[in-house]
């Protein structure tokens, strides 16, 4: 599982960076978290493509988190999309959407799939990849914080221990989970011989714009990486808390409440040019941790 920053400035672009928006890669699937404005020249720019993209999340209804998601939308049509797309974002949302799409007379080539975001925590997908759910955050107005839940594909083959075996190729999926052969001349073939443990489950934690508190904590505990807005620095938390934002220091606390392995911050304010001081803060507080770079790719 891999996240890649397509824009990590919050309300305002400046020097060079870009309202929210970041996309998760889940054995090649893409799934994207938030739209802001620019959200499509910047997939073009660091070479995702549409036609995988089938989930998009949308935290809350403040313009530099979806001001980008119109245009998207009507891109991926107007470039003969048929693959299904799905949203999951607050309610009031859909009819916005539809009176954009009225106006202009857009009718979407492809099936189009709202959800509405629940008033609290909820599943919202769930396949045999991963799962995604939400989570609330306290913010200005309602928003969502969400998980991602990479999960498992089983035991990890042995190529040359299987052909070593004569294990035909019909029975590895069984292999991966975690089943023994019986060759035809009675030898059983035990399973830790021809495999290895798969990769461990992974989990991403998003925690979308919010004021310093750890009311979700129990939501986020043992992520493997927390992206956390931090629109300031610690010298302007005063400004952080009247905005219900957080600061670089209060991101830096949550991930350790959290006990996670690695700290992402963004949603940087754009009186800040510089973005070391962000992450030299935190560091103080939890070493892992990295301001992010736009068309940066993450390892979670």
């Amino acid at each position: 599982m891999k996240l890649t920053i397509l824009g990590n400035n919050s309300a305002l672009p400046a020097f060079g960076r870009h309202p929210t928006s970041q996309i998760v890669s889940v054995y090649g699937d893409l799934l994207m978290i938030d739209c802001g404005e620019a959200t499509q020249i910047q997939m073009q720019r660091y070479g995702f493509k549409w036609r995988k993209l089938q989930h998009i999340f949308i935290s809350h209804l403040h313009g530099d988190h979806y001001f980008g998601l119109a245009g998207l939308i009507n891109s991926m049509s107007l470039l003969g999309r048929t693959l299904p797309l799905h949203l999951y974002a607050p309610a009031a949302l859909e009819s916005m959407l539809q009176q954009v799409m009225d106006v202009a007379d857009t009718v979407l080539c492809y099936p189009f799939h709202f959800h509405p975001l629940p008033d609290g925590a909820g599943l919202l997908v769930d396949n045999d990849a991963y799962s995604v759910s939400c989570f609330p955050v306290e913010h200005r107005i309602t928003c969502h914080g969400f998980l991602v839940h990479q999960k498992t594909k089983g035991r990890k083959l042995l190529p040359e221990k299987c052909r070593e075996y004569e294990i035909p190729r019909y029975y590895y999926e069984k292999l991966k989970q975690g089943e023994d052969y019986e060759r035809k001349d009675g030898m059983v073939v035990k399973n830790e011989w021809v495999t290895t443990d798969g990769p461990a489950p992974k989990k991403y934690a998003y925690c979308a714009d919010t004021i310093y508190t750890d009311s979700f904590l129990e939501y986020i505990n043992a992520a493997d990486t927390i992206y956390h807005e931090s629109t300031y620095l610690h010298r302007d938390a005063d400004k952080a808390t009247a905005r219900f934002h957080s600061t670089s220091i209060q991101a830096a606390e949550i991930a350790k409440k959290a006990n996670a392995q690695q700290l992402l911050l963004g949603h940087f304010s754009s009186k800040y040019r510089d973005l070391e001081p962000f992450r030299e803060e935190a560091a103080t507080i939890f070493p892992n941790v990295q301001a992010t770079i736009e068309g940066v790719t993450y390892e979670i």
